[in-house]
């Protein structure tokens, strides 16, 4: 691990993850996305169950 950190072995996918985060609308951890929404809500089951509820509905009316 150690030698990685050293040599940069992984720094160009570190980078490349991090700004398809950004591109994505990523600005910390965890991120859900629902039907490739993000979700802005709290990470609680019942806010989640909400989310993706609010998400099949929009998907049915359109």
């Amino acid at each position: 691990m150690r030698n990685a950190l050293e040599t940069g072995q992984y720094r160009n996918k570190v980078r490349s993850d991090f700004m398809g985060g950004i591109r994505s609308g990523v600005n910390g951890t965890p991120a859900f996305f629902i039907n490739g929404v993000r979700h802005d809500g709290t990470y609680d089951y019942a806010s989640l169950v909400s989310g993706i509820q609010m998400r099949l509905a929009a998907n049915a009316s359109s």
